[in-house]
């Protein structure tokens, strides 16, 4: 598909800003006053400013209040609910930190679940996709959660949680890549099958469906070159886990902490721009830009 920047950005930010949250919510770091105003800061500009990045891919943004009335089926609609409840919760606990300096524990509590719902539903809004074999897998929510929790725990400072949560995120990340490269394949799913022709013989495409360019070809079909993509893998890799494992474990000062983050965010900018560009889309098949 499509690495759309928008959604790319509303992956990255948001699930960190939730991710943060989620700590936040268990008493990580256990901050008052100004310190928790700063911290909640960040993690609200991280994930309001993604959910609202992810309205601009929308072909009418101003229609977005609509996915709350489609709870009951839809996995975007069930992402707008827990997102929001997440940050009232979790607002009227960093009031209690913020002006009251107390901590009102069963709230956060409750906001740090709402927190890990909203990253969970937004990833089963990927995952429940029939037509993306390499998205419909138990690893997607899964790999999501992790980012999230691994990321938030490097924002808010709790290197002994960040430093195994980033090392399993970085070896399940590695795992997803290659495990999936071949899942379309063996999904079954061809010409053959798409057109339900396979009984008679061989199906190919005589011509494409049309000559010019149209919303299908711009969204769902994009092809990256193996040795691009082998690249970018390994630059992930390195950036978003690697290098901040590496600073981590230095001497603490705030300046190696930042550029931790920096690489994390940079890395998972990385990862996220594959995990578009590398789903393939059944769709594709009628345009012969997929493996049958």
């Amino acid at each position: 598909m499509h690495p759309a920047p928008s959604v790319i950005i509303f992956t990255t930010f948001s699930g960190l800003g939730f991710g943060l949250l989620f700590w936040l919510g268990l008493g990580f770091p256990s901050v008052t006053g100004w310190s928790a105003f700063a911290f909640f800061t960040i993690a609200y500009l991280l994930a309001v400013g993604g959910l609202i990045a992810s309205t601009f891919h929308l072909g009418h943004p101003e229609r977005a209040w609509r996915a709350f009335s489609q709870w009951q089926t839809s996995w975007l609609s069930r992402e707008a609910w827990t997102s929001v409840a997440s940050l009232l919760v979790m607002a009227a606990f960093g009031a209690g930190l913020v002006f009251a300096n107390s901590r009102f524990a069963p709230v956060g509590y409750l906001g740090a679940a709402l927190a890990i719902a909203t990253v969970y539903t937004t990833a089963m809004i990927y995952t429940q996709m029939r037509t993306v074999p390499r998205w419909r897998h138990w690893t997607t929510p899964i790999l999501f959660l992790l980012l999230a929790i691994s990321g938030g725990a490097l924002l808010a400072g709790q290197i002994r949680f960040a430093l195994p949560l980033l090392a399993v995120s970085g070896a399940f990340q590695l795992y997803i890549w290659y495990s999936s490269d071949t899942r379309l394949r063996d999904s079954g799913t061809n010409l053959a099958t798409a057109t339900g022709l396979g009984h008679i013989g061989k199906v190919r495409a005589f011509e494409p469906p049309h000559t010019g360019t149209n919303y299908l070809l711009r969204e769902m079909v994009h092809v990256v070159g193996r040795k691009h993509a082998q690249r970018l893998r390994i630059l992930s890799l390195i950036l978003g886990f690697a290098l901040p494992i590496l600073l981590l474990l230095l001497p603490f000062n705030h300046i190696l902490a930042a550029l931790a983050v920096l690489s994390h965010i940079a890395g998972i900018f990385a990862a996220r721009w594959l995990f578009f560009a590398e789903a393939e889309h059944v769709v594709g098949l009628y345009y012969g830009k997929r493996i049958t």
